[in-house]
Formats: C-alpha cells, sequence, structure tokens
C-alpha cells in the first residue's frame, strides 16, 4: 500500500489539480451557505422556501453536471495529444447544449413558478415566498450554466486557477449583496428572500463576464474563432452525444431520483425539510475535497488514457479509488463530531424550530456514517470509468440502484409502513449506497472501463490486452 502512494509526480500533479477545484467549490459552496444563513434569519418558513427552490435549481444543476462530465470525457483525452481544435469544438457543441436546458427551467421558472412549489409543499405562505423568491433566480440560470462548461474545459485543460479565483470574487459579491439586499444596508432597499435571489442572480453573471473577459485578455483555450468553437459538423455533434449522453441522462435522472426523494421529505413537513436544507449546505462543503480528488482523477487518468499510457492510468485509478473513501472516513468523523456545533449557526436568530434542529442532528449523523461508503462508487464512477471512456457503465449501477431500489423503498417505507422522517431518510442511503458500491468494486477490477476516444489509446488498449492474455 505504502509503494503504491510514494509516488512524488502522482502527489504534485493531483494536488495542484485537486486543490484550486477544492478551494473553488469551497467557494461555490461558502456562496450556497451564506444565502442559506442570511435567508434562515428571516425565519422558517423564508428557509424552507428557499431550500426548495434550490432543490429546483439543484436538478437542472445535475443535468449540467453530465454535460460538463461529457465534455471533460473528450477535453482530457484531447488534451493528452493536444487536439486544441476537437477541444474548442466540444466546447461549443456544450455550450449550446446547456444553454437549452437553461432555457427550459428559466422557462418553467418565470410562467409557472407556484407549481414548481407546489410540488414541494402546498402551505400557502410557503408558496408565495417560495415564488417570489424563483422568479428573481432564475435569472441566474443561463449564467450557472455557462459558468459550469467554461470552468470544466479549463479544469481539463489543467487550467484550474481561473476558475478558483471567479469563485472567489462572485462568493465575496454574493455575501455582500445578500447582507444589502435582505436586510436593506448601504443604501439598499430592505427586499427579503427577493433580495437574495437578486444577489445570486448579479453574482452569477459577474462571474461569467470575468471569465470570458480575462481569457480574452490571455487568449487561452477558450478564446477562438466562432468557426473554431461554433463550427462543429453534424458528425461531431453525433460523436459527443453518443459518448455524453449516457452521462447526461445518468447525471439527469440520478438528478431527478434526489429530486423525488426531496418532493416526499417537504411533503412529510416543511420542518423536517428546512432541516434537509441545513444537512444539504454542509453537505455541499463537506464535498468540495471529493470534488477536488474527482476532477483531478478524471484529468489525470483521462490524459493518460488519451495518450495510451495506459498501465499509468490504472496505476492512478488504484491510488484515487483508496485515497477517496479513506479521506472521507476522516470527513464523517469530524462531522459527527461537530454537528451540533454546525447546526447550532443556523439559529443565532432564534428563528428555527426545536423539531428542525432536532432532525438536523439526527439526519447530520446519518449522513457521516454513510459518507465513506457513498464515496466509493462516485469516485469509481464519475472519476475513473468516465475518464476511460466508459459512460455507460455508471449510468445502469447509478439509475438501477437509485429508480428500482431506493426509492421504491422508501417510498414503501413513508407511505405503507408510516415510517418517521428519520428513518425514511436513512432508508434512502442504504438501499441505494451498499448494492452500487459492490456493483462498482467488482467492474472497477475488470478494467472494462478502459475505453478511450483517441486511436492512440484504442491501439494502446489493444496492446495491453494482448500482453495480459500473453502472461495468463
Amino acid at each position: 500500500m505504502f509503494k503504491l502512494f510514494n509516488d512524488k509526480g502522482f502527489w504534485k500533479t493531483a494536488l495542484k489539480l485537486a486543490i484550486p477545484v477544492a478551494l473553488q467549490n469551497m467557494l461555490t459552496s461558502s456562496f450556497t451557505l451564506a444565502d442559506t444563513l442570511l435567508v434562515s434569519r428571516l425565519g422558517e418558513v423564508a428557509l424552507s422556501s428557499v431550500g426548495m427552490v434550490g432543490q429546483w435549481g439543484w436538478l437542472m444543476t445535475m443535468v449540467l453536471v453530465g454535460f460538463s462530465s461529457g465534455t471533460t470525457v473528450f477535453v482530457s483525452q484531447f488534451w493528452g495529444i493536444k487536439d486544441i481544435k476537437k477541444i474548442r469544438l466540444t466546447c461549443g457543441i456544450a455550450i449550446v447544449s446547456v444553454l437549452i436546458v437553461s432555457a427550459v427551467f428559466i422557462g418553467v421558472s418565470l410562467t409557472v413558478p407556484s407549481y414548481v412549489l407546489r410540488m414541494f409543499n402546498s402551505d400557502p405562505q410557503i408558496i408565495e415566498e417560495g415564488s417570489r423568491y424563483l422568479t428573481v433566480v432564475a435569472y441566474s440560470y443561463a449564467a450557472v450554466a455557462l459558468t459550469n462548461i467554461l470552468s470544466a474545459v479549463l479544469r481539463s485543460v489543467e487550467q484550474v486557477r481561473l476558475p478558483m479565483y471567479v469563485s472567489a470574487f462572485t462568493t465575496a459579491l454574493n455575501i455582500f449583496l445578500d447582507y444589502c439586499m435582505i436586510f436593506g444596508k448601504f443604501g439598499f432597499s430592505e427586499m427579503g428572500t427577493k433580495g437574495a435571489a437578486l444577489a445570486t442572480s448579479v453574482s452569477a453573471w459577474a462571474g461569467v463576464c470575468i471569465i470570458v473577459m480575462v481569457s480574452f485578455a490571455r487568449k487561452n483555450i477558450l478564446i477562438g474563432k466562432l468557426k473554431e468553437t461554433f463550427g462543429f459538423s453534424a458528425a461531431q455533434f453525433k460523436a459527443f452525444y453518443k459518448k455524453s449522453l449516457p452521462v447526461i441522462f445518468n447525471e439527469g435522472l440520478w438528478g431527478l431520483g434526489t429530486f423525488t426523494f426531496n418532493l416526499i421529505f417537504a411533503n412529510m413537513g416543511y420542518a423536517y425539510f428546512a432541516s434537509v436544507t441545513i444537512l444539504r449546505s454542509f453537505e455541499n462543503i463537506a464535498f468540495i475535497f471529493f470534488i477536488g480528488m474527482c476532477s483531478a482523477s478524471s484529468v489525470m487518468i483521462g490524459k493518460s488514457v488519451g495518450k495510451g499510457k495506459i498501465e499509468r492510468g490504472i496505476e492512478d485509478s488504484r491510488r484515487f479509488s483508496v485515497l477517496v473513501p479513506a479521506a472521507a472516513v476522516i470527513v464523517s468523523v469530524a462531522i459527527f463530531i461537530f454537528r451540533r456545533q454546525l447546526i447550532g449557526i443556523f439559529n443565532m436568530g432564534n428563528n428555527i424550530s426545536e423539531v428542525t434542529l432536532n432532525t438536523a442532528m439526527i439526519i447530520m449523523a446519518i449522513y457521516a456514517f454513510e459518507l465513506p461508503v457513498r464515496m466509493i462508487p462516485y469516485i469509481l464512477i464519475v472519476g475513473i470509468f468516465r475518464s476511460g471512456g466508459d459512460t455507460v457503465t455508471g449510468v445502469k449501477y447509478d439509475l438501477c440502484t437509485l429508480w428500482l431500489v431506493s426509492l421504491p423503498a422508501t417510498l414503501f417505507a413513508v407511505y405503507v409502513l408510516n415510517v418517521p422522517f428519520v428513518v425514511a431518510f436513512a432508508v434512502m442511503y442504504v438501499f441505494e449506497d451498499y448494492l452500487k458500491t459492490f456493483l462498482c468494486v467488482k467492474y472497477y477490477r475488470s478494467l472494462g472501463w478502459l475505453r478511450p476516444v483517441t486511436q492512440e489509446g484504442r491501439e494502446a488498449v489493444e496492446e495491453f490486452k494482448n500482453r495480459r492474455v500473453i502472461k495468463e
């Protein structure tokens, strides 16, 4: 085991890629956490309604993650052979695609906001407060879509600092505008939850503007002639979707499944959903390290596989498959020990009920125990299988365990057995994670996930397989 990690080159590259991405996601999560903390001072109804709208936006984000992951599969491997032309065309296809997705979510949010809220809860206060927030925050959705793709492309070509710096700026701007617009400070009108939504929209678009302006100034990978980026052919469009569609399908339906869980929980009572909102805020913070490591693994393994360095890709995959779950154990212990103090941050104004606070304590403990198991299929599917070129197997494992096992089990527990909320929450995790972990580990060991998109990679895989057959 020590020999596996006794590689200075691995640590140097992994940390160089993972730390800026982790910091960027910490800043992005802080962006959301600041919103949640400041809104919590307006009371439980405001906190719950903003949390419900957040889940609607999160569903869109999961679809965008699918496009980002599909883009990374191509860009990281094209970067391995330094094919700039194909990188830019891939970026163009992805930009057009995510703008269409965001337009759909914006349209629904602006035309029927009350229907979005009614999916979660029928309380008139929740619908009114949430609709007011949604009709403003919807204007940030296109900016979020563009930021996701532009950042994914930059990270895939090992330019990780610009997305990190932009996140730092937008987070600071959002916190400042939140404070000003929610509570009416520094000459701004007091707008409550609507102010939080406006602050989010302004900050999100500021981030896009900065990425574009800096990219023009530096003439980086994002900047080329319009034809270089958007002059893709029907064949290239088809090739992108042939490889990316399973990932998009995976993330979109997985997001929809999680969205369905949140609908179930929200309809069990908005006090319970407020506790879920608190957990999700800290879950995003806890997840930052793993997103960084997963991003690093995607780039490193994808680059090696694309160049035809198959043994190196496999060796790095082994390191990440051990490192990520081990780190999850450390994070889990910290969450469990300090969960009371973390949850207490949300009740500084004494506006949150005991039911919400006590429920948050229990589900945070459940999350802490589940996290190490949950991280095993995460790093294998997102960080290893996809970077190796296999975008299909993860779809089967993710969606089957969620839609055919975990979701039916949770529905049965809630609507047939009438179990308490915290039991339903535990059922959701247990019935999805353990079977998926077993399936992923078994498939990883088979090396069936090595499916390069470059000619160099495909030839190297064939040679590698032939050597294995001769040895056996």
